[in-house]
Order: C-alpha cells, then structure tokens, then sequence
C-alpha cells in the first residue's frame, strides 16, 4: 500500500497546537472565517471530529458564551445523557469554579421508573437533573428524547442556564435540535444529523479552557 502522507515528527506536548494550526490554515484555504468568540470552541470541535463541517453547522444564540461562563464562574453543575461525555468533559477545570458534571443514565431509579412509564433512560434521567437546586448547562450529545423532554420541563417552568444540544442519529435528532432554538433559551446546537457525546464534551471543554485567562 503506497502512503499518502508522511509521518512528521511532533513532540506529544506539540501535537494539539499543530492540529490546531493545521486547522486554522484549512479553514483560510477553504475561505472560512470564523467569529474571534466563537472560533475557540468552533476550532475544539473540528480538533476532536476532524470534520470541517461544523464550521458551517453550529448556532449559538445571542450571547450565549458568556451566559454560560457568568454560570460556570458562579459554580454551575453540568449535566450530560452520557457517560462518555461525563467522562470527556474536563472536571478538574469544573471544579475550580465550584461545579460538578452529572450523569444520571445509569442510575437504578432512572432505569426502573423509565421502564414503568415506557420512557427512554434519558427523558427520565433529565427529570432527576432538573432537581438539583443550582444552575445547571445541559450538554446533550447522544438522546434527542433528553431535548424533548427539556422542552417540555422549560414548558413547565423549569430554567436552565443553557442547552448544548448536538445529539448524532436519524430519528427525531433533527426536530428535537430545532425545538431546543425555537425554545426561547440559550443554546448551542449543530444542525441536521451529526454530532455525539464527543462533540458535547469538546464544547463543554472549549468554554472552561476560555475561562483560564
């Protein structure tokens, strides 16, 4: 098999600085210009999928960064519907703030009320979040079920700082990320079908690493 590419020397300290490098110069070649607020998080996304679409892709609504971060600085939980997005997101960061990051999908009671009422493990598990008594960014990556089931929380009164809403999949994905911006609350969603609890977790990390300065 003849290579296409050759292997290049980096140091493991070097190797994200160059892919974002490499990054920032595909996106000049490809004649894409990014906000100098959104590029951080835009640019941690591509970093972690390779994948130059959502470039294109991710909505953020008004001012939504910053409300995240006012949030986070005052101590913020962040709650994720995977365990791989729990694990991803940076929690040493987190709680230098004073927050937590939850994951509720395994837990016995979910899984046993979620069978009872014929629901999916991620609508219940964002029922048992929405009773932590702080403020709380949902970061959904896997379950649009969780984004419908925020909705109809939000419909009921129930106010979260903010939704990253970027579930991957083919059913009801594109209608539950379009219910969370008609929603009235900030966001952070990628558009039409892709995503993962990956990209959730990038996102997440983005904003915390913006918070060191």
């Amino acid at each position: 098999m003849e290579m296409t590419e050759k292997l290049e020397h980096v140091l493991p300290s070097d190797i994200e600085k160059t892919s974002f490098s490499i990054i920032a110069r595909e996106l000049e070649e490809k004649n894409i210009s990014l906000p100098d607020d959104l590029a951080p998080v835009i640019m941690r996304v591509i970093h972690t999928t390779a994948d130059f679409d959502y470039a294109q892709s991710l909505r953020f609504s008004p001012n939504v960064l910053e409300i995240i971060k006012k949030a986070l600085r005052a101590g913020a939980d962040i709650v994720t519907d995977t365990n791989m997005a729990l694990a991803g997101i940076n929690k040493k960061t987190l709680a230098k703030f004073g927050g937590q990051a939850h994951c509720f999908m395994a837990d016995e009671d979910v899984a046993k009320e979620a069978k009872e009422l014929n629901l999916t493990r991620a609508a219940l598990s964002m029922r048992k979040a929405s009773q932590i008594q702080k403020p709380l960014i949902f970061a959904i990556g896997n379950a649009p079920t969780a984004l419908v089931e925020l909705c109809s929380l939000m419909e009921k009164g129930f106010r979260p700082v903010a939704v990253i809403g970027v579930p991957v999949g083919f059913v009801n994905v594109v209608a539950a990320k379009e219910m969370i911006m008609a929603s009235g609350f900030p966001y952070i969603v990628n558009e039409g079908r892709k995503g993962g609890s990956t990209v959730a977790a990038a996102i997440c990390n983005a904003i915390l690493y913006g918070m060191k300065d």
